[in-house]
């Protein structure tokens, strides 16, 4: 079976709601792209490694040696997408959750290794109560109806961020689908609940500093790879990411992901959520390819 056609299967949603005309998807607005090839993927062994790239077929604005590893996604326009149409808030979320699919399919067929949802911030507990209660129950719902197809994908889910405040009947979930993908290698789906950048950074360092009191390292062997090693992204080979998407036209950052972003690109999309599509990740992924990343080096 192609991969394609395999993602499909597995991710497709039949819900469906209307449309609006959409405002320029990102800043690129000038970008003009052919339509995307329907081309069927090489197949691929169900827990293959993404690190053949070889034996992906991308569309052909693409170019395969200049793909990012590692994307991460700010998912910013759920409640905005609904209240434009009417509808409640809670179908907005929904209408989400039918992107975060596509996204992953289009990953998984496109040889990207990791990608990292920010699903809640630990700022989001500021919320009304009965909207946190329902963002709570649509992650265990989904996670509880998807755990299956990720299997079947060999796709591998982490958690990132203090589960510790979420619901038992939640963290016990958590436990089982990260325990029941964690041999797989097809693409690896980190997703950050209840997760602080800041904190991420804190945590890291108190415990390095609890290492320094117990005499197993030395102050002068703390270094910016042993800080990188103690950040939650440490359950990925690819911590740091090479892209960085937000949506719904925000220019900022919100406390995710702080210090593995600092070499980040950034691509910042007009498009809610919701309506973020294979159109739209394939403009940020040619805009990320049109990028000289310098690393702080001397550009030409």
């Amino acid at each position: 079976m192609a991969l394609s056609l395999h993602f499909q299967q597995l991710f497709h949603s039949p819900t469906t709601f209307p449309s609006q005309p959409k405002p320029p998807t990102t800043l690129l607005t000038t970008l003009k792209l052919p339509p995307t090839p329907s081309l069927p993927l090489l197949a691929i062994a169900q827990n293959a490694s993404l690190s053949n790239i070889d034996k992906v077929v991308l569309p052909l604005q693409l170019k395969r040696e200049m793909m990012p590893k590692h994307v991460a996604v700010i998912m910013d326009g759920n409640r905005r997408w609904a209240k434009m149409r009417g509808f409640p808030v809670a179908l907005g979320y929904e209408a989400g959750i039918r992107a975060v699919r596509k996204l992953i399919e289009l990953c998984g067929n496109w040889g990207i290794g990791v990608l990292t949802l920010f699903a809640f911030s630990s700022d989001n507990w500021l919320r009304p109560k009965v909207e946190v209660d329902l963002l709570m129950g649509l992650f265990e719902r989904v996670l509880e109806d998807e755990l299956e197809k990720f299997a079947r994908a060999g796709i591998r889910i982490s958690i990132i961020g203090d589960t510790s405040m979420l619901h038992k009947s939640l963290q016990e979930l958590i436990d089982k689908a990260v325990k029941t993908t964690k041999e797989n290698s097809q693409l690896h789906v980190v997703i950050a609940v209840n997760y602080s950048g800041q904190y991420d950074v804190v945590q890291a360092c108190q415990t390095i500093a609890q290492k320094v009191k117990d005499g197993i390292i030395e102050p002068e062997d703390i270094s910016s790879f042993l800080v990188e090693q103690e950040l939650q992204t440490n359950c990925t080979d690819f911590p740091c990411p090479d892209l960085l998407i937000r949506t719904s036209g925000e220019l900022r950052l919100s406390n995710f992901l702080l210090w593995q972003l600092a070499y980040a690109e950034l691509f910042f999309s007009h498009s809610h959520w919701p309506d973020f599509g294979e159109a739209e990740f394939l403009e940020a992924l040619c805009s990320f390819q049109q990028r000289q990343r310098r690393y702080g080096s001397q550009g030409s």
